[in-house]
């Protein structure tokens, strides 16, 4: 989640109906159900079936309806509900009731980013082949969407598809006229929200009991994933050119899930559940939580239902890194989207009175505002507290910070609302400084005062000129945009990491796209920093986080569904993955910081939507086949159940698929103590033309051999199937740490056209315990 959108969930206060004095003792619980008790029962629908188990448990004083938020029929089979800690353990006894989880609170985690994705209107290219993504549906579940917003225009749209089933919901100022054929269905899901937040604040900004936006977050990862193409879009000037999603013919449909303190998890398996049925083709989630279990994870458990279904599901990778382990939204049926920087900078440069030069940032507009770029005393206030360090709201002294330009650590609160404190405290203008934890991340905002975001090393040097000198000055030089003058793409700082926290087997993030000052659409209720008390209105505003990747992935599964609308979900993930690009623009290995880029920070790498709509061969995945995953990760048959709804018996799949490996387009080998070799199998599809062939080539990866079956593989048929087999076998003597990792890759090459070239990350971990 970027800062602006941290800043918006603490600040903007929902105005609704007083919450009972009940909710004290009351919680809200997802009931999980075995689906084969409807069919046994004499209830006549699910509704019925799910009331009778609350009014097994509530007593009769009460009217158990009352107590039900959701029923669930499509992403899981039960339903929502509040119960006291007596009723829970009722209701825990009953026969059909398979798990029981309480609701879970998640957060949130383009002008340009199209063409810095190769995709160009002009040319017979990737666009054309799919046809702008034409008759696919992207879901989107956020914060809701703002329908005036030009990126929602509906001229030049095709029809709404016939399969569509859902609705445009009415509420507070959102009727159903505020949809058309490009925004086709809105709905918004508010009851685990609204029993669990307790508190309304009497000087709250108003938040739309509707599915209208009123943070932002929601019209930006909607209009970044299927926005229509929008002339002279531009945030105050900066950033101009050319508005577009990255499929801008595809419809879409806004589920709002997120208010001011987050997304339940009941709400968003409640829009899950209705866009399954509304018939959406790709569900994009910008949110997550930290790492959990898969049998834990109400995101995991209604992403295999909606899998099944053929809808892809697209998640964000969190935004805790650079921390290892950190990488959300894990399941293997999810594609996992971290977050990489673009070649578009917006200077804005200190000048400091001992004539040097501090490379910053910053989308404020300050190259057309008059008197923004003149020379200023600077302030750094580190007395007392380390609030006014940080420039927290009511910290900054006005004595010491007035008609100055005010050092801020970044850090505690949003960068914009630093800004805003020290525009309250007397100060003129503002530089933001990385800290060790960000280093040279620069995500830039449109402050509400003239300011820039310097890096780490640029800190440094800043605050020891500042300790030189009696009266330190300074001055921001505004640069407006400047686009192709860094290497590009890199990995964002913020943008989660793996090795996976509850399933190492399987590689995450899947791969990494745009995520780092995405300009895309804003409501025109909200200042463009997102701040209640910013009065400028715009159109578009600058964001960043792994919550502005996602969609971009969501944009280009719904191209190549498009193109290929037989494709099952896995088959899409695959074509995305064994395409993504590992070096920069200029040719250079992807960088990290300082250092080339890791698997666990780029998966299988950067996305590239040209070569995504053909590449050659896929690796398709079954849902049976995620089940027998499951079972060997060491699920019990209950805990399998309650993320496939299969009632299974893992020691007879086992027993039946001795070997088992997923057909993952990625690899990840774990050698545990004592362990010495691997085999794993994988089967890859010929989508390319009928008379294929393919040849090897490894890059293994340090201290390991890997022997390849067949080297070669001679397709004579389109779809044809074909398997190969991998042997890894470990050369290290000994493993001294409790853990180590070594990368390779293997690729396979089309002898006919080397275009073709179907990539796929090796990940190799030696665990000591």
């Amino acid at each position: 989640m970027g800062a602006t959108t941290h800043l918006l969930f603490s600040i903007i206060f929902l105005s609704l109906n007083s919450v009972s004095l009940q909710a004290n003792t009351l919680r809200t619980y997802i009931v999980q159900l075995h689906s084969q008790g409807m069919v046994s029962s004499l209830f006549t629908t699910k509704l019925n079936w799910h009331m009778s188990f609350l009014e097994q448990t509530i007593s009769s004083e009460e009217d158990p309806s009352s107590r039900l938020l959701y029923s669930y029929n499509s992403a899981m089979e039960g339903f929502a509900a509040q119960l006291s800690e007596s009723e829970l353990e009722s209701l825990r006894k009953l026969p059909g009731v398979v798990a029981i989880r309480a609701d879970q609170r998640l957060q949130l985690h383009t002008t340009y980013s199209y063409k810095f994705l190769g995709l160009n209107p002009t040319r017979e290219n990737a666009w054309f082949k799919a046809g702008f993504g034409r008759g696919t549906i992207i879901g989107v579940l956020d914060t809701g969407v703002w329908p005036e917003s030009p990126s929602f225009n509906d001229h030049g749209m095709p029809p709404v598809p016939k399969k569509w089933r859902g609705i445009c919901q009415e509420g507070q100022n959102f009727n159903s006229s505020s949809c058309n054929r490009k925004l086709i269905g809105a709905r918004y899901f508010i009851r685990g929200h609204r029993v669990a937040s307790t508190s309304v604040s009497p000087d709250s900004v108003m938040e739309y009991v509707s599915p209208r936006d009123s943070h932002g977050h929601g019209s930006h990862t909607t209009s970044t994933a299927g926005g229509a193409s929008v002339t002279m879009a531009n945030v105050l000037g900066n950033g101009a050119g050319v508005a577009r999603g990255i499929a801008p013919f595809s419809h879409v449909a806004a589920y709002k899930v997120c208010w001011y303190s987050g997304c339940y998890s009941s709400d968003i398996l409640a829009a899950m559940d209705a866009a399954i049925l509304d018939g959406v083709d790709i569900l994009s989630l910008s949110l997550g939580g930290f790492p959990i279990p898969l049998f834990a994870d109400s995101i995991a458990i209604g992403s295999f239902r909606a899998m099944e279904h053929g809808v892809s599901v697209i998640c964000a990778a969190g935004n805790n890194g650079p921390i290892e382990s950190s990488v959300a939204n894990e399941a293997p049926w999810i594609a996992t989207i971290g977050a990489s920087t673009m070649d578009r900078r917006f200077p804005a440069i200190v000048q400091t009175g001992n004539g040097e030069k501090l490379y910053g940032e910053s989308l404020y507009p300050g190259n057309r505002i008059l008197g923004s770029q003149k020379e200023l005393q600077l302030a750094y206030v580190t007395s007392g507290d380390q609030a006014s360090r940080f420039c927290l709201r009511g910290s900054l002294p006005r004595a010491q910070v007035r008609g100055k330009m005010v050092v801020c650590d970044r850090g505690v609160n949003g960068r914009s609302e630093k800004g805003q404190a020290v525009k309250e405290a007397g100060g003129l203008a503002m530089i933001l400084t990385n800290t060790e934890l960000n280093l040279e991340e620069d995500s830039v905002d449109v402050h509400v005062l003239p300011a820039t975001l310097v890096g780490f090393d640029e800190s440094i040097r800043l605050k020891t000129y500042i300790n030189s000198t009696r009266r330190p000055m300074g001055r921001i030089v505004f640069g407006g945009t400047v686009i192709g003058q860094s290497e590009a793409p890199g990995v964002a700082q913020f943008s989660g990491r793996g090795p996976s926290f509850s399933n190492p087997s399987i590689l995450k993030p899947d791969v990494i796209a745009p995520g780092v000052n995405i300009i895309a659409a804003w409501p025109q209720n909200l200042g463009p920093s997102g701040l209640p008390e910013d009065s400028r209105r715009v159109n578009f505003t600058v964001m960043s986080g792994t919550s502005m990747a996602c969609p971009h992935v969501s944009g280009i599964a719904a191209l190549i569904r498009s193109a290929h609308p037989r494709w099952s979900p896995a088959a899409i993930k695959s074509a995305i993955m064994t395409t993504a690009d590992v070096t920069d623009h200029s040719g250079k290995p992807i960088m990290d910081g300082d250092k080339p880029a890791g698997v666990f920070a780029v998966g299988a790498g950067h996305v590239n939507p040209g070569r995504a709509l053909e590449p050659g061969l896929v690796y398709d995945i079954r849902p049976d086949e995620y089940v027998t995953h499951l079972c060997t990760l060491g699920y019990t048959n209950s805990e399998v159940f309650s993320i496939t709804h299969k009632n299974v018996s893992c020691h007879q799949i086992l027993l039946m698929n001795t070997g088992f490996s997923l057909n993952y387009p990625s690899i990840s080998v774990i050698f545990k103590r004592g362990v010495k070799s691997k085999m794993i199998k994988r089967q890859v599809t010929n989508v390319g033309s009928p008379n294929s062939i393919y040849s090897l080539e490894i890059d293994a990866p340090q201290d390991v051999r890997v022997r390849v079956k067949p080297r070669r593989l001679v397709f004579t048929g389109k779809n044809q199937v074909l398997s190969y087999r991998v042997w890894f076998i470990s050369r290290k003597s000994a493993v001294t740490e409790s853990m180590s990792y070594a990368q390779g890759h293997l690729t396979w090459v089309n002898a006919q056209n080397v275009l073709y070239r179907v990539r796929s990350p090796i990940s190799v971990t030696w665990k000591n315990k």
